[in-house]
């Protein structure tokens, strides 16, 4: 019975590793039914589409080196595959393009997302402890029409928008919005995870931050698992899982999932800088290195990961990197079973 009750807190430290310190929906609960876990649903509202503008709203106190990890991470989106090395952000993008043509076979909208407007509000303009009316007020600082604006917030602002998620449009004029916090500081046993040992659970070593820095790294797998929630569910009537108050999303339907091999605790098999020993699953722009959360396969009804190239990790080093597992677990319902 203990040992259960370990596994059981274990699993839900890793649930709240995918929400907390970013938001985009209020709560993201898992619901262990077979038959609402065997896809996403669609229920039939608009997806984005056309070219889309990634407004950046930096609130607070961050670097131009921490900036341009962003920054280079959305220029790489839509950068073309061939020009990036293997694995790499746009490829591990190019998934969510199943959702599209899934949802209109004949004529698939096209999406293509670029770094547009970057706003700075290095004063805290509106105080170090936001509410989420504060989060929608930033976000409105950008253009609207044709973007998603996105709010991030330095490791030294609280509030309780930190814990307490916020829809991704204001319901008045129904524009796409997020926000993701900086954890390092704050919360990083429940939010910086990988890259910081985890509140509860096995004390495995954090994996090092492929571009040195547990917060913008973090920062970044909540930005890739919002972006492909808000692509393809912006207003609630998407694609999701479960109560549309709380739904599972593209990425947000696997939690904890980024290569294979993953489970509770484990991250799973990922590539390994042999001179930084920084792990990583995606090459970007400007030799940018990223980890990025696995997007859900609507036509397999697994969690998909981009596959890795072995030639900067043996897999004997994987397998001595692994730790020994506690459960089993299954990416398709995100349970230990």
């Amino acid at each position: 019975m203990a040992h259960f009750a370990s596994i059981l807190k274990l699993f839900l430290v890793i649930s709240l590793l995918n929400s907390c310190f970013s938001s985009r929906i209020i709560g993201r609960t898992l619901v262990p039914d077979d038959t609402q876990y065997n896809l996403l649903q669609y229920h039939k509202g608009p997806l984005l589409s056309g070219k889309i503008s990634i407004n950046l709203i930096w609130y607070g106190k961050f670097k131009p080196s921490q900036r341009a990890i962003i920054a280079d991470f959305i220029s790489s989106l839509s950068t073309t595959t061939s020009a990036q090395s293997q694995p790499s952000v746009a490829s591990w993008w190019k998934q969510i393009e199943n959702y599209y043509h899934l949802a209109n076979s004949k004529n698939p909208p096209s999406l293509y997302l670029y770094l547009g407007q970057q706003i700075l509000d290095e004063n805290y303009s509106l105080g170090k402890s936001l509410t989420r009316q504060n989060i929608v007020q930033l976000a409105s600082k950008s253009q609207q029409k044709n973007a998603i604006n996105v709010v991030l917030t330095a490791d030294d602002v609280t509030g309780a928008v930190v814990s307490k998620g916020n829809k991704n449009y204001y319901s008045k004029s129904k524009f796409a919005y997020i926000w993701v916090g900086n954890s390092e500081t704050q919360c990083p046993g429940y939010c910086a995870w990988p890259f910081h040992q985890p509140q509860y659970g096995p004390q495995n070593p954090p994996l090092i931050p492929p571009n040195n820095d547990v917060g913008l790294d973090g920062m970044v797998i909540n930005l890739g698992r919002l972006l492909a929630g808000t692509t393809t569910n912006p207003f609630g009537n998407g694609y999701y899982q479960g109560p549309a108050e709380a739904p599972l999303e593209a990425a947000s339907a696997c939690p904890g999932v980024y290569a294979k091999g993953a489970y509770p605790g484990y991250a799973g098999d990922l590539l390994v800088d042999p001179t930084t020993g920084a792990s990583y699953n995606a090459h970007g722009t400007n030799g940018r290195k990223f980890v990025l959360p696995a997007i859900y396969d609507l036509s397999t009804t697994t969690c998909s990961t981009l596959p890795m190239y072995w030639s900067m990790r043996s897999k004997k080093q994987v397998e001595s990197a692994r730790p020994t597992a506690i459960s089993a677990y299954n990416p398709r319902i995100g349970l230990c079973v």
